[in-house]
């Protein structure tokens, strides 16, 4: 029977701590993909070595290392994820920058761009909504709705945001707040690298971790 990975369920995390030639495989817990899918991890580190992947990974670690500094003794994070993407952006020398929001989030879609374009970015940004087309259209059921059923109510449209984004030539595609399975449809059709910059969490105030922790939540979570 296959092995799937499972590190979630991991106690050691040796790969955090020790080369991987170095680790001797009996420490190993029986799922780990380092003892069982040896060749996958071998051939997908050989990709690093391709050009359109170094572009993206090193800027990246190199706005991990910028995201910490030693203050007083002790290395903490310094930098919000808004500040750590306009230094990425930087890095890979990108100029123009789409934004995929949900009209629900439409006054922390403006303050993004603002920010943004403070930074020196041309922005690109495109609500869910756009296309004015009632959901009916794109195969929900009437009862699929929100509100009234028969009654107008403007889908959401992610393919359209992806589009119009790729027809401006974005170079970085940012998504704020888009809705689970929406923010799929809009990476799968967006011809520019997407990064995630606001996560929806309608109950939570956009901060989806909370149910990880609040025993007054964990009732909606396992309802």
């Amino acid at each position: 029977m296959k092995v799937y990975p499972q590190c979630a369920e991991c106690s050691s995390f040796h790969c955090s701590r020790v080369p991987l030639e170095k680790i001797d495989d009996t420490v190993l817990p029986s799922f780990c993909p380092m003892k069982n899918m040896k060749e996958t991890i071998q051939s997908a580190i050989t990709k690093y070595g391709e050009d359109h992947v170094k572009r993206i990974y090193v800027p990246a670690t190199i706005t991990e290392k910028k995201a910490y500094q030693v203050v007083r003794g002790v290395l903490m994070g310094v930098l919000p994820r808004i500040k750590e993407l306009i230094e990425f952006a930087k890095l890979v020398d990108a100029k123009k920058l789409g934004l995929a929001f949900c009209v629900g989030l439409r006054d922390e879609a403006a303050r993004t761009v603002a920010f943004l374009k403070e930074a020196g970015f041309t922005v690109a940004s495109v609500c869910c909504k756009c296309g004015a087309v009632d959901k009916t259209e794109l195969g929900a059921a009437e009862d699929h709705k929100i509100g009234a059923a028969f009654q107008f109510e403007a889908a959401c449209n992610p393919i359209v945001q992806a589009q119009l984004l790729n027809e401006a030539e974005t170079e970085i595609n940012v998504i704020v707040g888009l809705c689970v399975g929406h923010d799929m449809l809009f990476t799968i059709h967006s011809k520019a690298p997407v990064t995630t910059l606001i996560v929806k969490d309608r109950l939570l105030g956009h901060n989806p971790v909370a149910a990880l922790y609040s025993n007054y939540h964990k009732h909606v979570v396992k309802s």
